[in-house]
C-alpha cells in the first residue's frame, strides 16, 4: 500500500514538474499574450471605441461626422490649421533653443556638464499643467515680468493668452528634448573623418558641413519630429496659456466632451491620431536609422569652456555662450521660481504662507465636492504605484521581446511604440465610452471605475518609456552568457530572470522611476476619466484651482513639484547614463 502511494505521489510530483517546465518554456510566450490583452483591453480597444463613434452615430453607419470635420473650414483652418502653425512655431523654437545646447554638451567640457546633460530628461518628469501655472506666474497680468517691468519705471505687457507664451512654454519643454538627441549625434561622428577632411586642406566650415552636419541632420529631423508631434498634440499648456480662444485640436476635443458631443470629438480626434501615428512611424525610422550610423564612433575631444588664455575669436564664443545661459535661464528657471515665489506671495508684496493655509482649510473644512489636497495626493501616489505594477512588467516583456530575433519584430516594436503617438486626450475618451461606461461581453455588462480607467491610462502612458531605457541595455549584453547559461541547463526564462534582468536593472530601475513620475504628472487623460469624481489627482487639482485663484494653484504646483522631484531624483541616482537608452 505505501508503495502504490509512494508511486502516486512520483507521478504526481513528475507531472507537476513536467506542467512547470511546460510553462517555463513558454512564459515568454503566454506573457506576450497577457500584454497583448491588456494592450487590447485598455488601448486598443479605448482607441478603436473612438473610432466606432465617428462613424456609427445613434447605431446607425454614416461617415457624416469625418465629412462634417473633413470639409468644414473652421475644422481644417481654424483648427487643425492653428494647431499645426503652433506645432510648427513651436518646433522652430525648441530647435533653435536646443542646437546651441547640444554644441555645448557636446564640444566642451565643464563642472556640471554630466548634470547638466541629466537635466535634458526633464520632459519627461515635469507635470505640463505645472510648467503652465510657472508661465502663468510669470507672465500675467501681475506675474514676475510685469513686476520687473514696473520696479524699472516701464510698462507692462499681457503675454497670458497669446501665442507666444505657447511657443515659450512648449521650447521649455522640447529644447531638451532636441539638445538629447542631437548631442548623442554630435558624440558619434568620427573624428577620423574630420581629421581627414582637414588634411586635405577643408577648412573649419568646410570639415563641419561636409562632414559633421550631414550626421547631425538625421538627429535634429529626430527631436524637430518628435517635437512636432507632442506639440501638436498639447494639451494643458494651450488650455492654461491660451484658452478655448486659442484652442487647438485637444482643447477643442476636451470642449466637446465637456458638451458631450462624442460623436465630434470622436471625430476630430481619428483625424488627430491618423497624423500623429504618420509623424511617429517616420520618427522610429529616422531613430533607427540613426542608432545604425553611430556605432563604432571615435568622437572627437572636447575642449575646456574656460581654458587659461582666448584668443578673440574664442572669446567672442564664451561671451555668446554666456549670453546663451541667460536666455537659458530666463526660459528654464524664472517659470517654476516665478510658481515657487507667487505661492510664498501675499496680496502686497510680502512674503506669506496663506496660499498653503488655504490649502490645509480646504482640507479641514472643504465640502465632498470641493477638490481638497490630501486626496489628491493620495490618489496621486496610488495612480502612480498601480502604474508600476501594471507598466513596469509591461514595459520589461516589450523590451525583451523587441531585442529577439523573430518575423515580425519591427511591427511589434512599432505597436508597441503607439501609446506615444497617441494623445491621452483619445485614451481617456476611450477609456470613458469602453470601460467606464461600460461593455457588453457575452451578455454581461463590464464596467470599470474612473480609478481602475485612469491607472489604465497612465499604464498605456508610461510602459513605452520603461521599454526605451530597458530595451537598449538588453540588446547590448554580450549573447555568450545567454547562450553559456542555456549549456548548463537553464531555460530561456531562467536566463532572463538570473542573468540578463539582473545586469539591466539600473535601466529598470530608472524606468520605474520614469513611469512613476509620468503618472504622476499625467494631466489629459485624468481630466477626462476623473471628471465628476473623486479620483482627482494633484494636475487635475491644480488646475482646478487655477480657474478660480492663482495663489492656491501655485502652492499645489509646488507640491507637485517636490513630489515629481522625488521621481527626478531617483532617476537620476540609479538611470544616470543607463536613461539615455532610449530617450
Amino acid at each position: 500500500m505505501r508503495a502504490t502511494l509512494r508511486d502516486h505521489a512520483s507521478r504526481a510530483v513528475d507531472r507537476i514538474r513536467a506542467v512547470a517546465g511546460l510553462v517555463e518554456s513558454h512564459a515568454l510566450a503566454l506573457g506576450a499574450l497577457a500584454t497583448a490583452l491588456v494592450l487590447v483591453g485598455v488601448f486598443y480597444y479605448p482607441v478603436a471605441t473612438v473610432f466606432v463613434d465617428a462613424i456609427v452615430v445613434d447605431g446607425r453607419p454614416t461617415i457624416e461626422p469625418l465629412v462634417s470635420v473633413l470639409t468644414s473650414r473652421f475644422y481644417l483652418v481654424e483648427i487643425f490649421g492653428f494647431t499645426a502653425y503652433q506645432a510648427f512655431l513651436s518646433t522652430v523654437a525648441s530647435v533653435a533653443l536646443g542646437l546651441p545646447g547640444a554644441w555645448v554638451l557636446a564640444r566642451f567640457e565643464f563642472p556640471g556638464r554630466e548634470t547638466l546633460r541629466s537635466l535634458t530628461i526633464l520632459p519627461f518628469v515635469m507635470p505640463s499643467i505645472m510648467v503652465a501655472i510657472g508661465f502663468v506666474a510669470t507672465f500675467g497680468q501681475n506675474g514676475t515680468l510685469n513686476a520687473v517691468l514696473r520696479a524699472l519705471g516701464l510698462p507692462t505687457i499681457e503675454l497670458l493668452f497669446t501665442l507666444p507664451a505657447i511657443v515659450v512654454a512648449h521650447a521649455f519643454y522640447n529644447a531638451p528634448l532636441v539638445a538629447r538627441v542631437t548631442t548623442a549625434a554630435w558624440e558619434s561622428v568620427d573624428a577620423s573623418a574630420i581629421e581627414t577632411a582637414r588634411s586635405l586642406g577643408a577648412s573649419p566650415v568646410r570639415a563641419f558641413r561636409d562632414v559633421v552636419l550631414p550626421q547631425l541632420l538625421p538627429a535634429v529631423a529626430v527631436g524637430a519630429t518628435l517635437t512636432f508631434v507632442f506639440t501638436f498634440a498639447s494639451f494643458p499648456i494651450v488650455l492654461a496659456l491660451g484658452g478655448f480662444q486659442l484652442a487647438t485640436v485637444e482643447v477643442f476635443i476636451y470642449s466637446r466632451i465637456q458638451n458631450l458631443a462624442y460623436a465630434e470629438a470622436a471625430a476630430l480626434a481619428v483625424v488627430e491620431t491618423v497624423i500623429s501615428l504618420s509623424l511617429t512611424y517616420l520618427y522610429l525610422r529616422y531613430e533607427g536609422r540613426q542608432r545604425a550610423a553611430g556605432q563604432g564612433a571615435r568622437p572627437q575631444p572636447r575642449r575646456s569652456l574656460w581654458p587659461e588664455s582666448v584668443t578673440s575669436r574664442e572669446l567672442g564664443t564664451r561671451l555668446a555662450i554666456v549670453g546663451y545661459a541667460v536666455v537659458v535661464l530666463a526660459v528654464f528657471v524664472v517659470p517654476i521660481a516665478s510658481m515657487i515665489l507667487t505661492s510664498l506671495t501675499g496680496p502686497q508684496g510680502e512674503l506669506s504662507l496663506r496660499h498653503y493655509r488655504f490649502l490645509v482649510e480646504r482640507q479641514q473644512t472643504g465640502a465632498a465636492y470641493q477638490v481638497r489636497p490630501l486626496p489628491a495626493i493620495e490618489n496621486s501616489l496610488v495612480f502612480g504605484a498601480g502604474t508600476l505594477l501594471v507598466g513596469v512588467p509591461m514595459g520589461v516583456l516589450m523590451a525583451v521581446l523587441t531585442t529577439r530575433d523573430f518575423r515580425g519584430r519591427a511591427l511589434v516594436d512599432a505597436l508597441s511604440m503607439a501609446p506615444l503617438a497617441v494623445s491621452g486626450i483619445v485614451v481617456g475618451l476611450g477609456l470613458l465610452r469602453g470601460l467606464v461606461f461600460g461593455i457588453e461581453v457575452f451578455g454581461t455588462r463590464i464596467t470599470a471605475t474612473g480609478a481602475v480607467a485612469i491607472v489604465a491610462a497612465h499604464a498605456v502612458g508610461a510602459y513605452p518609456f520603461v521599454t526605451r531605457n530597458v530595451a537598449p541595455l538588453l540588446g547590448n549584453l554580450d549573447p555568450r552568457l545567454i547562450e553559456s547559461a542555456r549549456s548548463l541547463g537553464a531555460s530561456r526564462v531562467r536566463a532572463l530572470l538570473d542573468i540578463e534582468l539582473p545586469l539591466v536593472a539600473a535601466g529598470v530601475v530608472a524606468g520605474a522611476a520614469f513611469a512613476f513620475a509620468i503618472s504622476i504628472g499625467e494631466f489629459d487623460s485624468t481630466v477626462v476619466l476623473a471628471e465628476g469624481s473623486t479620483s482627482y489627482t494633484m494636475p487635475v487639482a491644480v488646475e482646478r484651482y487655477l480657474g478660480r485663484r492663482l495663489g492656491p494653484a501655485t502652492a499645489m504646483g509646488c507640491l507637485l513639484l517636490g513630489v515629481t522631484s522625488l521621481s527626478f531624483v531617483v532617476i537620476e541616482r540609479f538611470g544616470g547614463r543607463y536613461g539615455r537608452g532610449g530617450f
